[in-house]
């Protein structure tokens, strides 16, 4: 390939620019507050989790205590009915009856009240339960909502910084014939991030390789306008009147 010195120094412009969006990148992606966002996400899943086994508890202590109310207000009933029955009635063996209904009654219904009173323990203490979650994610919200701040704000200057670079580098490839950008890009792919490098006292600027012997040789003895590569790392090469050549 074939590309004038000028435009493959372009080149290294280009390189330093994508390094630069590299870093930015990097930094966007390793905020501190990030880190800490996601433990909080993962802490709050899990007290989510455990808000509906909570709720889960408090819900069946109600529904218990449902059942117990509607067993006291249907013994209150019968309660209420034998004893009108009972001051209405002039049989003896009636009243005998009744009465022995009545007690029997009774003892079911403080037998309910009993076990009332304990559901509704319970259903007190499964509402704490749930209050004390409920407080806990509504702390952890605080926390997010200030990280989240804290986050978006060190990454409004670093992606201002990005959305320059970006700008930039299209100014600097568009003045880059398109098949030496290509093969730029190329090389870039799959030098990890470096596509090009300055080749300094003999010295590959990608790879740190040191040319010697005939590997320094054909690169001196290519014309200023060839594309060489570096036979170690397969970047291009820019030559400079740095290189010593």
């Amino acid at each position: 390939m074939k590309a004038t010195p000028a435009e493959q120094q372009e080149l290294l412009r280009l390189q330093s620019i994508d390094t630069r969006l590299a870093q930015l990148a990097h930094r966007l992606g390793a905020l501190p507050q990030s880190a800490a966002l996601a433990d909080l996400g993962a802490k709050d899943d899990a007290i989510r989790r455990s808000r509906a086994e909570a709720v889960g508890v408090l819900e069946d202590a109600k529904a218990e205590l449902g059942r117990l109310e509607s067993d006291v207000a249907m013994v209150e009933a019968r309660i209420a009915r034998d004893g009108d029955r009972l001051t209405h009635t002039a049989s003896m063996k009636d009243v005998s009856a009744l009465e022995s209904e009545l007690a029997s009654l009774r003892k079911r219904l403080s037998d309910l009240e009993d076990a009332e009173l304990a559901v509704m323990e319970k259903v007190d203490a499964a509402q704490s339960a749930v209050t004390v979650i409920d407080d806990e994610r509504a702390a952890i919200g605080v926390q997010i909502s200030r990280l989240e701040a804290e986050r978006d704000e060190a990454a409004a200057g670093l992606t201002t910084e990005r959305d320059q670079a970006e700008r930039d580098r299209a100014t600097v490839a568009g003045g880059i014939p398109e098949a030496l950008l290509a093969f730029y890009e190329q090389r870039r792919v799959r030098g990890g991030g470096v596509g090009a490098a300055l080749l300094q006292h003999r010295t590959c600027g990608g790879c740190t390789i040191t040319l010697t012997g005939s590997d320094l040789e054909s690169v001196r003895r290519a014309a200023p306008d060839d594309v060489v590569q570096c036979p170690e790392c397969d970047r291009i090469l820019v030559r400079t009147d740095e290189s010593g050549l």
